[in-house]
């Protein structure tokens, strides 16, 4: 149906042979593999330690559960997300607080309209690096210190992304990573949690599996037989099967976001030539921001532009997809938040289209895709918000 799809794997045979090696190993689950896989997650996010989890909403239900959020606890979030951001603050029993993007140009978490909404009851900030490009954290680092709240980072799209040099993930308290399948990396499913809180560590590893004092594997390495549950935890198990292909997929994430990062800058290039009207989110921000490009989002004048550009595409065997309907937005949430009002997020949601971004992208088809668009052209300029 697709002649440029979205998003490819990027796999080869090295990951073939590190989970066969792994399945005839004859341990499957969370044992050595994972350990390791996590060790050099770790690595990547500049972290004491990380927990390799059953995906990236199970990453971000643990993270705030570690940290004690419940019922009265308010969490300043963005909209501008994937529904699971949110989902796992009530999941917590918390609140989310939604708060506005900055810009078209910056559709990240806006500081001065997070501080707006600070209250008694807040306890953290959960920004949302989107796109792979980290959000301004010095300012929302200031919001945190000044009353006193945590940060946990919803870093699903930026393994490798860092902000002034500081990986994400290690930024607040707790970061927390998706490995899934259209991921920069990805395990097919999987999660991540970094965190240089050893105490922190402790209790993740405690409520993934159960609440319980050992695991299999440690019983298997012929420690004590008999366990205990000390705490109500999850089944957020993950497994050596995935662990070895992440192991295989973590060697390439500096190659694979390298290429991206070429990949958008073609993009840049080719559309800012091209189509003028188009607004392109984050040119120009590798000055402070060292983003790992998960997604190229552009942004049309209007939606009725975008709607039309996107059934064109379609039509041609493009893919494309939209980076994101607001949450606030979204039915189950709409009836518990009725008037929340984020205008420049509705804006930026009406309007954003996402293009297919991935390493073994061609530039010849940049190149097609430009042309597809450039007859479908946009006379009336984005509304300054």
């Amino acid at each position: 149906m697709w002649n440029t799809r979205l998003s490819e794997l990027q796999f080869d045979g090295d990951e073939l042979a590190a989970s066969l090696e792994a399945i005839e190993s004859e341990w499957i689950t969370a044992g050595p593999r994972t350990r390791a896989f996590e060790r050099e997650f770790a690595q990547v996010a500049g972290t004491s330690d990380a927990v390799a989890v059953s995906n990236g909403t199970a990453a971000l239900i643990l993270a705030l559960k570690a940290l004690d959020f419940g019922p009265g606890d308010e969490v300043l979030c963005p909209s501008m997300t994937f529904a699971a951001t949110a989902a796992a603050i009530i999941h917590c029993g918390a609140t989310p607080v939604f708060v506005d993007i900055v810009n078209m140009e910056d559709p990240t978490m806006d500081p001065a309209d997070a501080e707006r909404k600070v209250t008694s009851r807040t306890r953290a900030l959960l920004p949302v690096h989107y796109a792979g490009i980290p959000c301004r954290m010095e300012e929302l680092s200031h919001i945190a210190a000044a009353h006193n709240l945590v940060i946990v980072e919803d870093a699903a799209h930026a393994p490798g992304a860092s902000y002034r040099g500081h990986p994400c993930g290690s930024l607040g308290s707790a970061g927390c990573f998706s490995l899934y399948a259209n991921k920069n990396i990805t395990t097919a499913e999987g999660g991540v949690v970094t965190s240089n809180d050893p105490e922190i560590i402790e209790r993740l590893r405690l409520l993934r599996c159960h609440g319980m004092t050992t695991s299999s594997w440690d019983r298997d390495q012929g420690r004590p037989a008999q366990y205990d549950v000390v705490e109500i935890g999850y089944n957020f198990r993950f497994d050596d099967i995935r662990a070895a292909i992440g192991l295989a997929q973590l060697k390439k994430l500096d190659g694979i976001n390298r290429r991206r990062q070429e990949l958008t800058s073609l993009y840049n290039e080719a559309l800012s030539a091209a189509l003028p009207e188009l607004t392109l989110p984050f040119t120009g921000v590798e000055d402070e921001r060292s983003p790992s490009y998960h997604i190229y989002p552009v942004v049309f004048p209007t939606t009725e532009a975008r709607n039309k550009m996107e059934a064109g595409l379609r039509a041609q065997g493009i893919q494309t997809s939209i980076h994101y309907r607001p949450v606030h937005m979204l039915s189950a949430f709409r009836r518990r938040f009725p008037d929340v009002s984020l205008p420049k997020t509705e804006a930026y949601g009406e309007r954003e289209l996402t293009l297919p971004l991935y390493p073994s992208l061609e530039q010849s088809q940049i190149e097609t895709i430009v042309r597809a668009m450039s007859p479908m052209r946009m006379t009336v300029q984005v509304p300054a918000l």
